[in-house]
């Protein structure tokens, strides 16, 4: 049985009725590019590893054969903080959001973030990034809820297996259908990077594929979806009160 797609709130849920829920995916979106490989190369090398290039190269090598991107996600949390204290995983996972800036955040996202805000409407982060610091993020940001991928613990340390479904694609598609049943009758906008994207993009009034290349663009705009550029400042297109 597929597991819930767990929200973090950042607030208590306002009326909804006169308000659309834009849904915001997190890497290559938000951000210029990945987030997990960074957050974890970056606590590497605070607390080196011994033999952690080799591990990484041969978990990076199983997955051609394997096609599993959950399991390579799992194999590389473990190989850089498996055994880590929940502790020690906050502080880095605070340090971590809050150096995100200039180089690493796409100013047209957060402009259309801010436009949202401003026109009343409730965010929703949905990312197939990880628990550990996604729901900083979204905090960082002012999202409503963040719903991301879930890693177990052992008691109080980092196991690093995934505790439930990658978020991504096909179970981003479930997430929203989830949001939909929570608030019947209220316009979903979704925004988002990768052609893995088209699966809930395909159930929301409004989809906005952002910084993609010159095939998928064209993609996008033969399914119906509009294309933007959010790497540059002055991208993020107008959204009108609901």
């Amino acid at each position: 049985m597929a597991a819930s797609c767990i929200s973090y709130c950042a607030s208590s849920p306002p009326d909804l009725s006169a308000m659309r829920v834009a849904v915001f995916d997190l890497d290559g979106t938000i951000t210029r590019h990945d987030t997990l490989w960074p957050y974890l190369r970056g606590w590497v090398r605070r607390h080196p590893r011994p033999g952690f290039w080799p591990r990484v190269l041969a978990a990076v090598a199983r997955f051609p054969f394997e096609r599993d991107r959950g399991r390579l996600k799992s194999r590389l949390i473990r190989i850089a903080m498996g055994g880590v204290g929940r502790h020690d995983i906050r502080a880095w996972s605070a340090t971590f959001v809050a150096s995100l800036g200039e180089a690493e955040l796409c100013p047209g996202a957060l402009a259309q973030i801010a436009r949202h805000h401003a026109a009343g409407d409730r965010l929703v982060l949905l990312s197939a990034s990880v628990d550990l610091y996604v729901p900083d993020i979204g905090r960082r940001f002012a999202f409503d809820e963040t719903i991301c991928t879930e890693v177990a613990w052992a008691e109080d340390h980092l196991d690093g297996a995934l505790a439930g479904e990658n978020r991504r694609a096909a179970e981003k598609r479930r997430c929203v259908e989830a949001l939909r049943t929570r608030h019947p009758g209220t316009r979903i906008v979704a925004y988002g990077n990768a052609r893995s994207d088209f699966d809930h993009f395909a159930i929301a009034d409004e989809a906005i594929l952002v910084n993609a290349g010159p095939g998928l663009r064209r993609e996008a705009v033969s399914r119906g979806y509009s294309v933007a550029e959010w790497r540059n400042k002055c991208q993020a297109a107008p959204v009108q009160p609901a």
